[in-house]
């Protein structure tokens, strides 16, 4: 049974298309990662889920209530923790959570219950009766979770819940997280860091340019790649077909399945590879060509290999090619001005 069925859902921004059709199904009762780049549709996908955005077309329910037709509803049934924490700084933790209490019309004995249970379970005790304005992040980001579950949601969204924390807090969120999905909580979690998606999520998705291109348990996702991972770095090519020439070497060793040139990062190749054996051929084709070897590390197959075998290209390089467009917008706008 699905808490969540998102079908065909397409959302744009001016001329920038955030989501291109994007379809998806999350189980009921599952820890579920959204993984993706930034910019690949992640947070977009829950403000719809959330009743803060309406699609341009497509449906989006969540327990059989349109997040369109019937958002007051839906927002009964969700708890929501977005990317950036704003609180008010004068009140105490303490006092912003009666305050949200109050919002979801629950009972004041019910509520100051709630709000103990959860100062307890979310290690706030020492710090809750402090104003929020003194508060660090990782200390922000867990008293919003806290808002988030005041009520007792059957599904929580958080978008990059660990973003920026330090390392106690992160533990924290994550053991959270993995208590609530075994009391039979929904959670749906966005994140670009592959080891929380891998950590946390028993069922997820990869996004890229506002589509689903992988889906299934982590696990699956990468038995499916089969073989090994190379990453290998040669001198630095001095134009893009001496870089081809590189990769068309490479592809045809014996053994290699995939070659994908990361001009991003230095210049370096990633590899899909039968097994390590193949590691002396590739030394030899390259020793063969006069190519200098500068350093090869060989691995199992990763969710980076996931999006890489999608996409052709590593979830860094997306950031990068993400945070470069991010720059070059703001230096055209400054340029207008």
């Amino acid at each position: 049974m699905y808490l969540i069925e998102l079908q065909d859902l397409v959302k744009s921004y001016g001329t920038v298309k955030a989501l291109n059709g994007l379809s998806l199904k999350v189980p009921t009762g599952s820890l579920f990662g959204l993984l993706g780049p930034n910019g690949s549709g992640k947070t977009t996908t829950l403000r719809i889920l959330c009743t803060l955005l309406s699609p341009d077309s497509g449906k989006a329910s969540v327990a059989g209530l349109d997040v369109v037709k019937d958002p007051r509803s839906v927002r009964r049934e969700i708890g929501y923790v977005a990317q950036e924490v704003a609180i008010d700084k004068i009140l105490t933790g303490f006092e912003l959570l009666q305050l949200q209490g109050d919002l979801y019309h629950l009972e004041p004995k019910d509520r100051n219950l709630r709000i103990a249970e959860l100062i307890e379970k979310l290690e706030m005790q020492s710090w809750i009766n402090r104003r929020c304005g003194t508060y660090s992040g990782g200390m922000r980001r867990r008293l919003d979770l806290a808002s988030g579950l005041l009520h007792r949601p059957q599904l929580l969204v958080l978008d990059e819940p660990t973003v920026g924390l330090d390392i106690e807090s992160r533990t924290a969120i994550w053991q959270l997280l993995l208590d609530l999905k075994s009391q039979g909580t929904t959670v749906l979690i966005s994140s670009h860091y592959l080891e929380e998606v891998e950590a946390l999520a028993d069922q997820m998705a990869i996004l890229d340019k506002g589509r689903v291109i992988a889906e299934g348990k982590p696990e699956d996702l990468k038995e499916r790649l089969g073989g090994d991972r190379v990453t290998l770095k040669v001198r630095e090519f001095s134009n893009e077909n001496e870089s081809e020439k590189v990769r068309n070497l490479l592809v045809n060793v014996r053994g290699v399945r995939q070659v994908v040139v990361n001009c991003v990062q230095g210049f370096s190749l990633n590899l899909v590879v039968d097994d390590e054996s193949v590691l002396p051929r590739l030394r030899e084709a390259l020793d063969r060509s006069k190519i200098q070897l500068f350093a090869l590390s060989h691995s199992r197959a990763s969710l980076d290999d996931v999006y890489l075998q999608a996409t052709g290209r590593t979830l860094m390089d997306a950031e990068l090619a993400a945070s470069n467009q991010r720059d070059v917008k703001l230096e055209n706008k400054q340029a207008m001005r």
